[in-house]
């Protein structure tokens, strides 16, 4: 379950949970919040705040030239709030799973080889948080995918079971005219560029976009796969290709979708008014 996604918990630990919830909570919606803590995706948004930041910081480095003002910083920060983001995906969450039966997805992932690769997930996007380890992790996908070896092979099935390129190429195409749009809106590209310009100049970029997206969901997977036995992946793959793997997969990427498209449109019109106040 990637994306941003994507994911242990054990029989104790569901239980801890459910009874740590009042008893008048709506079944759904402790399905929903069950799925949420099982997949640990309050890590998973803890990691995407640090990729986001860095980007944001990156981006800030290219508008004030190297030198990034305290006060970018401090907006960017507020953008990023942890609590919130994490509030919003779980509502995000809630509303995506709102008419699927939750039963055997929260079965897979709370048990038997599913709890495992929700570890090795999160260890792996932790880790590729380091520049230096993201550098080793490409190198060696890209001889995995050079030799053509077995997990190489298995991680190509997961990628197209899973339909990972199309939707994180359309998830970033989304949030760079999200990201537009909240420049437009805030004035700093106004009589310069209208919405269709920015979409001509994204679809422009996107056989870019799509070559990076393969190269990090490659590198990421074969890290983050590596330790797991080949039996385990292949039970990950016939999950991820049943209706609740697909389902569950889908309802992830909603729920991010949802709430970082916000924040792309967010970052636009803050960097519209720094753009506004800064020399050109």
């Amino acid at each position: 379950m990637q994306r941003h996604a994507d994911k242990t918990a054990t029989g104790l630990g569901f239980a801890v949970i459910l009874m740590g919830w009042p008893q008048t909570m709506p079944a759904q919606e402790a399905d929903a919040a069950v799925l949420f803590d099982i997949l640990r995706l309050s890590e998973v948004v803890e990691i995407m705040r640090e990729e986001g930041l860095e980007t944001a910081t990156e981006t800030g480095e290219g508008f004030f030239g190297g030198s990034v003002p305290a006060d970018w910083t401090e907006a960017i920060e507020r953008i990023y709030d942890a609590d919130r983001m994490e509030q919003q995906v779980q509502l995000a969450m809630a509303q995506a799973t709102d008419d699927l039966d939750l039963g055997p997805i929260v079965a897979f992932f709370i048990s038997g080889p599913g709890a495992g690769f929700i570890e090795l997930e999160i260890a792996a996007r932790r880790a590729m948080l380091d520049d230096e380890v993201e550098q080793m992790a490409k190198e060696a996908a890209a001889m995995a995918m050079a030799e053509k070896t077995p997990l190489y092979e298995q991680v190509r099935r997961f990628v197209e079971v899973n339909d990972l390129i199309e939707t994180n190429v359309a998830a970033g195409m989304n949030s760079s005219y999200a990201f537009s749009l909240g420049l437009m809106d805030g004035g700093a590209l106004e009589g310069e560029v209208t919405e269709e310009d920015v979409l001509r100049d994204i679809w422009a970029q996107e056989p870019e976009l799509r070559a990076a997206t393969e190269e990090w969901l490659y590198s990421f997977l074969v890290m983050a796969y590596g330790p797991a036995a080949p039996d385990d992946l292949e039970t990950y793959i016939a999950f991820s290709a049943s209706p609740a793997g697909r389902a569950a997969n889908r309802a992830v990427f909603d729920a991010f979708d949802d709430v970082f498209d916000g924040i792309s449109f967010a970052l636009g019109r803050t960097a519209s008014q720094f753009l506004s106040s800064q020399p050109l």
